[in-house]
């Protein structure tokens, strides 16, 4: 089926800088099973996306794709104008939160250690320079009182802002987040978001970030990519999160709802359950 939807640059507006990631035409299927095709998506420094849908829509995928470990079958896409490869130094990744197992030794900053070296080449870092810029990732993500702890024996918002802070430490352009919210409380949730917010501002970084809700969120992203049943909608929040764009892709009566500053959809088919109570996606298998 083929996937609406594109970004165009308004008339008489700024020319935009060149994108970090540019997703041309580009098509998944698995045997007869189409996850998506003739997606177009750039995004560019400093933008927050979004990327929703019922699961097994393929956002994992997408996510898997851009990290060069799932091929398309057909399209392109591009890292800084190159083809995306696997282990890019300027991509970070947040997977989803899952609580660590307690027997592990590792200590929280040997957790965030690991992800500064990954990707270097030649002479490592000297265990000064390494030291400081742990201690300061570590102060960033407000995690200095608990690092010398065994990771295991930390609380789920404390092991993600670990997560963070090591998918941080290399300075990625782009930054790749799978559901990095979910099984977190409301204020885990506001910690973690502003954590990601704050290095993308600061850095002017890229953020692309699958969520099951957009409410934590909402202030946050700057476009939306809705992804179900080989159809996509890509566009602002505005534009996208409609009672008419979301009744037309579902084929069902779907309304939107915005109230108290927060967005609900009400009326999605079972399969989709899209909301708070939204598990991790499940894509058919080899999707994943």
């Amino acid at each position: 089926m083929t996937i609406a939807g594109s970004q165009q640059a308004d008339a008489g507006s700024v020319v935009p800088k060149p994108p970090i990631l540019a997703v041309r035409e580009a098509g998944l299927r698995f045997g007869s099973h189409t996850l998506w095709s003739h997606l177009n998506l750039h995004v560019h420094p400093g933008e927050f996306v979004a990327v929703l849908g019922p699961n097994g829509a393929g956002k994992t995928s997408l996510l898997r794709a851009v990290l060069g470990l799932q091929p398309l079958t057909a399209g392109s896409i591009e890292l800084l104008g190159a083809p995306v490869r696997r282990g890019h130094r300027h991509v970070g990744y947040i997977p989803q939160q899952r609580l660590i197992d307690r027997g592990i030794p590792l200590r929280a900053r040997d957790f965030i250690g690991l992800g500064l070296d990954g990707h270097r080449f030649g002479l490592p870092l000297s265990s000064r320079t390494r030291r400081r810029a742990i201690d300061a990732m570590l102060a960033t993500i407000d995690a200095t009182s608990f690092s010398a702890r065994r990771i295991g024996e930390l609380s789920g918002g404390e092991q993600q802002r670990l997560r963070i802070g090591q998918a941080l430490i290399g300075n990625p352009r782009l930054l790749l987040c799978d559901e990095p919210l979910i099984s977190l409380d409301l204020n885990q949730q506001r910690t973690v978001s502003s954590l990601i917010d704050a290095s993308r501002r600061s850095r002017d970084r890229a953020v692309v970030m699958i969520t099951h809700d957009i409410n934590p969120i909402l202030g946050m992203v700057d476009t939306v990519v809705y992804l179900v049943a080989g159809q996509a909608r890509i566009g602002t929040v505005d534009e996208v999160l409609t009672t008419a764009v979301m009744s037309d892709l579902y084929q069902t009566p779907v309304d939107v709802i915005g109230a108290r500053g927060r967005i609900l959809v009400v009326g999605l088919p079972d399969t989709a359950h899209e909301g708070h109570e939204v598990a991790p996606e499940h894509p058919p298998e080899g999707a994943r």
